[in-house]
């Protein structure tokens, strides 16, 4: 050994990397939850990021057919001029549609249905194919036969309505025939999320409806399909071209390879937040590698002593064992990375009839590289300070039998080291995530919940170190065990407090959001929307809500639609703006104007406008919206309406009440700002003692007097959301479960690891005569304690940041539910009591005499 050492680092170095090569040999023994929870980490990141590509890889291969074109020019409220339509059929294929929301009704009024009503043309789709059921062609399936026109719904209409096909309903003025049922749209996603169920006509069908009234909320699209082998520039040069001829005229564009930006957009937050809950699933795994390192290298205290006593230098000891522990986390990357080469395939025949995923999924290795590097890391982060600690023992204390658990930390070189390998792995989580601003928070968050764990274990301990002295044999064993050098309590507390934490604040936000939307809400709410209500109709239409509800209150506004192009003179497209606020600048935003200062607002700075106020255009904003975008008061907002560039100063900020779900506004304008402007109008109807049997009433009514004004039942919208949370709820627990089972592991690993002194115990007190019974009943007491204050800690913890969500970030009540406590305090008992006496009961098997004869 001393020739080798002398011979210089190489040879050693060498010759390290050959001993740990021959101690391998003995298998992968006690490292089976270290290889379990790298595999986890690796397999969770790798996959989640390899289905997030197949997603875009899907989306960017079908974008021709999700857009519907290669271009899409969308206007609202106002379809294209001569000019713009010259323009447009100049360079390619053009095909028209027009999307609004409507309400179906019974021919005769007994039942009626809201609907996304969608007409087309009959170059519609440009790329893809509409599958129907019967198959049909646009004059099948859409033409008009003796007054009548046809139509193509989803099923959920005719199941909402009890109808077959063959069957007619009424849409605005006309009649229409149900023809065929949808089986795929194929360019649904671009659409954006569909409200009601889709009900597809003609734009023949549409006008003779005579929905489309001037102001009607009504979508126009005019999608064009280009000469094959048009490249990226060419689309760039036609949109660049669109806007210098065509300046005002308001149109969003999108290209293909931009088809569905929300689908995308959502795909990857969903994507990062899985991506750190996988790291964090790492980061507590990271836990379950000290564990295991710590007890395989207090197993081979003797072949370390070896060393040492052979003139072996640290540096050496540090070599071999890292070098085997580097290896054994390749085999648990490897593990995981093959799990995660398989996951997009799964998802790609899961996901097929809901998202563009290639069906045979996809090979991602740029996702693989990148689970791989974290699963290396987080295994070297985390073996290093075990590894320092066995460096530092002497010779003489390890032939002694003592473990590495009485010393404290490493020398500060194994420290830096570690913090080193740490803050790098974190860097490059937040330098490559979508959001660096949530992933900083979301890692800061973990990282002082591992300080937090930590106290919480030091408090324990203090605790049971301070704990009057009790006559029962096992409990005073119980407590003891709890506080001793080499405790349990802060491998059990850190391992299961993050995944139960976790699980709590889950809960519990989920809990409060749907007794906001199945309690409160609903209470507070009106209970109808009611849209596209004309100009000189509005005071016939209070006339009937009046009769039809005499107890109601009736709340109406003018309505327009523009988009946010300019703010003081520069253009959005061209700023870069916050992600709270991006969303008022995205798409076609609803607007008005008043007199007066709307209901559930209220002025925070600046001055309302007289009522005769004729000066220059002047916007009251949303102060928070505001704030995210930057604005004060005396700032400029240019807004495209109806095709013309409007410009106006805001005067005063507005704090709004959207948790209400009454009418409000981001911007409201002077009056005189779109004087003679064509628009509808918007209204609520409040009545908190009306019966379901009284709100079908007014729904019919309406129906039957406005066929072109649209209802919105606002109880079957909180219905939907409220399914929708659910929904949401339940992937967010799936995927959070991820860092729960990695708590799992980590706390068995921890259990085990402590094995060893668990032998020892058991031994010395049934030598002292101390029965079975009485060491299970003390361990059991020991688990219990530690399950309990686990759980409490999780309880409080957990409740804190669904609290801090719930009502700082989202500004909603928040609520304790009992059945989360119940179920996070049975969680944390029967996994501390059950694994640990898993253990524990092979233990007291044991037989004294080998134990003794090494004390």
């Amino acid at each position: 050994m001393s020739e080798a050492a002398s011979s210089g680092t190489a040879p050693s170095l060498k010759l390290a990397f050959t001993f740990a090569l021959r101690e391998m040999r003995s298998g992968l023994s006690g490292f089976y939850i270290f290889l379990a929870c790298i595999a986890l980490g690796v397999a969770a990141i790798g996959g989640v990021n390899s289905v997030a590509n197949a997603v875009s890889a899907g989306i960017s291969s079908q974008g021709q057919s999700i857009l519907g074109g290669d271009l899409r020019f969308q206007l609202n409220q106002r379809e294209v001029d001569a000019q713009e339509r010259a323009f447009l059929e100049s360079k390619g294929r053009v095909a028209v549609s027009a999307n609004m929301r409507s309400m179906a009704r019974l021919p005769n009024g007994s039942d009626q249905s809201l609907v996304e009503l969608k007409a087309v043309d009959g170059a519609y789709p440009l790329y893809g194919s509409l599958v129907t059921t019967p198959a049909g062609d646009d004059k099948t399936l859409f033409g008009e036969v003796n007054g009548v026109y046809g139509a193509a719904v989803a099923q959920v209409l005719l199941d909402r309505l009890n109808l077959k096909l063959g069957d007619q309903v009424l849409v605005g003025g006309a009649k229409f025939e149900l023809r065929a049922v949808i089986g795929n749209e194929p360019d649904l996603l671009s659409d954006g999320f569909g409200f009601a169920p889709r009900m597809m006509v003609s734009l023949q069908g549409l006008e003779a409806a005579g929905l489309v009234q001037p102001g009607s909320l009504v979508e126009h699209s005019y999608k064009l399909a280009l000469p094959a082998g048009t490249d990226e520039a060419a689309l760039t040069a036609i949109r660049d071209e669109a806007k210098e001829k065509f300046p005002q005229a308001g149109w969003s564009i999108r290209g293909r390879t931009n088809a569905a930006p929300s689908l995308s957009a959502n795909i990857e937050r969903f994507s990062q937040f899985l991506t750190l809950v996988g790291l964090t699933a790492l980061i507590v795994g990271g836990v379950g590698v000290a564990n295991a390192v710590r007890a395989y290298i207090d197993g081979k205290r003797g072949v370390i002593a070896t060393f040492k006593s052979l003139g072996a230098p640290g540096w050496f000891v540090i070599a071999v064992y890292l070098s085997q522990i580097l290896m054994i986390s390749l085999v648990g990357i490897a593990i995981g990375l093959v799990l995660a080469a398989i996951i997009p395939y799964v998802a790609g025949y899961a996901l097929q009839s809901v998202l563009p995923i290639a069906a045979k999924g996809g090979f991602y290795p740029g996702a693989l590289a990148w689970a791989a590097l974290f699963g290396f890391l987080t295994t070297l982060a985390f073996a290093i300070l075990p590894l320092g600690r066995a460096r530092d023992v002497p010779a003489t204390a390890l032939f002694r039998e003592q473990g590495f658990e009485q010393r404290g930390w490493p020398k500060p070189a194994y420290i830096i080291a570690a913090a080193a390998v740490i803050a790098v792995l974190c860097a490059l989580a937040v330098y490559f995530s979508y959001d660096r601003r949530i992933a900083t928070i979301f890692i800061g968050a973990v990282a002082f919940s591992f300080l937090v764990l930590r106290g919480v274990s030091v408090f324990v301990q203090w605790l049971a170190r301070r704990a009057p002295r009790v006559r029962s044999t096992a409990l005073r064993l119980a407590i003891g065990n709890i506080h001793r050098p080499g405790a349990l309590t802060p491998s059990v507390v850190l391992s299961l407090g993050l995944g139960l934490t976790l699980l709590v604040t889950l809960g519990l936000i989920d809990g409060s959001l749907r007794q906001q939307l199945a309690g409160n809400l609903p209470e507070r709410a009106p209970n109808f929307f009611f849209v596209d209500i004309q100009s000189r109709q509005v005071d016939e239409f209070k006339g009937v809500l009046q009769k039809s509800a005499p107890n109601g209150k009736i709340v109406s506004a003018p309505m327009l639609r523009g988009r946010i192009i300019a703010l003081n003179g520069t253009d959005v497209t061209k700023m870069t703006i916050a992600p709270e606020g991006a969303w008022v600048l995205r798409g076609d935003r609803g607007i008005t104007y008043a007199k007066n200062v709307p209901e559930n607002s209220a002025l925070t700075k600046g001055e309302w406008w007289p009522a005769d106020y004729s000066g220059e255009p002047l916007v009251s904003f949303s102060a928070e919206e505001a704030t995210n975008l930057g604005l004060k008061v005396g700032d400029t907002v240019t807004v495209n309406v109806l095709g013309r560039n409007v410009t106006a100063r805001i005067a005063n900020l507005r704090q709004l009440q959207w948790e209400s779900l009454a009418i409000n506004f981001v911007m409201v304008f002077s009056p005189n700002t779109f004087a003679g402007a064509p628009h509808a109008w918007l209204a609520t109807l409040t009545d908190p003692t009306s019966t379901p049997q009284e709100e079908a009433a007014v729904m019919r009514n309406v129906t039957q007097a406005f066929p072109a004004v649209t209802t919105v039942r606002v109880k079957d919208a909180i219905t939907i959301a409220n399914e929708l949370v659910g929904q949401l709820a339940v992937a967010i627990r799936a995927a959070a479960s991820v860092a729960l089972i990695a708590s799992i592991l980590v706390l068995g690993g921890a259990l085990a690891a402590g094995n060893r002194a668990r032998v020892h115990d058991a031994v010395v007190l049934k030598t002292l005569g101390a029965t079975r019974r009485t060491l299970i009943k003390a361990f059991s007491l020991e688990y219990m304690l530690l399950g309990l204050s686990t759980a409490i800690f999780a309880l409080l913890a957990g409740s804190a940041a669904a609290w801090y969500v719930v009502v700082r970030v989202m500004t909603l009540p928040a609520y304790f539910q009992p059945e989360v406590a119940v179920m996070t305090v049975i969680i944390a008992l029967v996994l501390t009591v059950g694994f640990g006496l898993a253990g524990t009961w092979r233990i007291l098997g044991q037989k004294a005499a080998p134990i003794l004869r090494n004390l």
